[in-house]
């Protein structure tokens, strides 16, 4: 499977300011896979360390600080000679041995002709806590399931090259579409897992599918059951399985009643915090007002959270597939689709997408691009009522208006009507 992260991967090996690399993101992305891929493609040789397998490796970062003494060491341990720009040097598990993660910014420091890219798991609540890693001194990049686009080319590579074709302005044939929102349907049910992907590749057997998906929530629930730290673990499987319930409410607003009857926000809200830096789940701020700089207007006390894999999601909801693939409308498909979308959006755009909403009615999306604010109306058909989000387009009238939807590619006054299966290539059509 081709991954739109290693055009990332290729930019920071070309760097002129290149520093030790951390790649974040949940259990099972397909990290480990990327970091040996880029190396054994685009190196003459790599080495690769794991702290969890190799429990003695930890004895090499706890007594020496010189890099040049550490590369030494995993030379002779490894067999090959590491030499600088040429060998691609792998730390995985890294979060099982602070110390070498420490390390990273001596390699910054003294070493920084030597290529070292590093990932684990639950790294991202290690990085939310700056005293356990060096701040500054390294390079961060976020590694998501795959995106729609991704999920296409792996999945059906002559559709994806009419796909990757579309242009701004372009008509889509009636028979791509259907055969385009065919492929949705499935992104829906198999998400953009790296294994469920395999799987459907391989079996194009949706029970298999179901299996993995219940596989990869028990090692995630496990993986809190685990956590030792400050933040009590119990909490955090409870704001985990709550999440279906926050979207079955009508507006979806992250409730901590809904979590436990009576819940306070000093309750939970260190186990969301958890969760978010982890990268289980992405958080969407309120927006008190639609100006430019979004950020700046976040109510931190309002906002939803979203699963960062529409698959499992999915099955976490119990939606049965022929729901999905049949019926014009069922229970959940609502925050589905927007579930979708902020997958598909996250990373496109500098500023994380918000969401808007006051008294009169809510706006799903809100997206800064440049100074411009666009707002986002999220369909799960071809329904076009969307009082809120027309009103708002009618009074202020932005250079930008975007509605997903199942309906074609077309210009509908002020607003562009993108197809679904276009979210994540949603910036190259502004």
């Amino acid at each position: 499977m081709k991954r739109n992260a290693m055009q990332d991967l290729l930019r920071w090996k070309s760097s002129e300011d290149r520093k030790p690399l951390v790649l974040k993101g949940a259990r099972q992305v397909g990290k480990t896979w990327l970091m040996k891929e880029f190396g054994q493609n685009y190196y003459e040789s790599c080495v690769y360390f794991n702290f969890d397998e190799e429990d003695e490796l930890k004895s090499i970062f706890e007594t020496n600080k010189n890099p040049q003494r550490i590369i030494e060491l995993l030379s002779l341990i490894s067999e090959k000679k590491i030499l600088p720009g040429e060998t691609l040097i792998i730390f995985d598990e890294i979060q099982e041995c602070p110390q070498a993660l420490n390390t990273l910014k001596y390699f910054r420091e003294k070493a920084g002709d030597y290529h070292v890219i590093a990932a684990g798991s639950l790294l991202g609540t290690l990085l939310a806590e700056p005293k356990s890693y060096p701040v500054g001194m390294v390079n961060l990049l976020n590694v998501y399931p795959l995106g729609f686009d991704e999920f296409l080319e792996a999945v059906n590579p002559a559709l994806f090259t009419y796909y990757d074709s579309i242009q701004k302005g372009q008509q889509i044939e009636d028979i791509f579409h259907s055969r385009l929102l065919e492929e949705y349907n499935h992104y829906l049910i198999i998400g953009g897992m790296p294994e469920c992907v395999a799987s459907w590749l391989k079996y194009k057997d949706p029970a298999k599918i179901s299996q993995i998906q219940r596989e990869l929530i028990e090692v995630y629930e496990n993986d809190f059951s685990k956590h030792n730290g400050k933040v009590n673990s119990g909490r955090i499987l409870m704001v985990f399985r709550s999440i279906v319930t926050q979207f079955a409410k009508p507006n979806e607003k992250f409730m901590y009643g809904a979590v436990r009857e009576g819940g306070r926000a000093r309750d939970f809200e260190e186990a969301i915090e958890w969760l978010v830096s982890a990268g289980m789940l992405n958080r969407v701020y309120n927006a008190s007002k639609m100006e430019h700089p979004l950020s700046t207007f976040d109510r931190l006390d309002q906002f939803k959270l979203f699963v960062f894999d529409t698959g499992l999601l999915k099955h976490m909801a119990g939606i049965d597939n022929s729901a999905v693939l049949l019926k014009a409308d069922y229970q959940f498909k609502g925050p589905l689709t927007e579930n979708f979308v902020l997958q598909q959006l996250r990373g496109q755009f500098e500023v994380e997408p918000r969401y808007f909403s006051d008294r009169t009615g809510e706006i799903d999306f809100v997206i800064q691009y440049g100074t411009e604010i666009i707002p986002v109306e999220v369909k799960g058909g071809e329904d076009k009522s969307a009082p809120s989000f027309k009103r708002y387009v009618a009074d202020h009238k932005p250079e930008y208006a975007i509605r997903f939807s199942k309906r074609g590619y077309r210009k509908d006054g002020a607003v562009t009507n993108l197809p679904l299966y276009l979210a994540s290539r949603a910036r190259t059509f502004l």
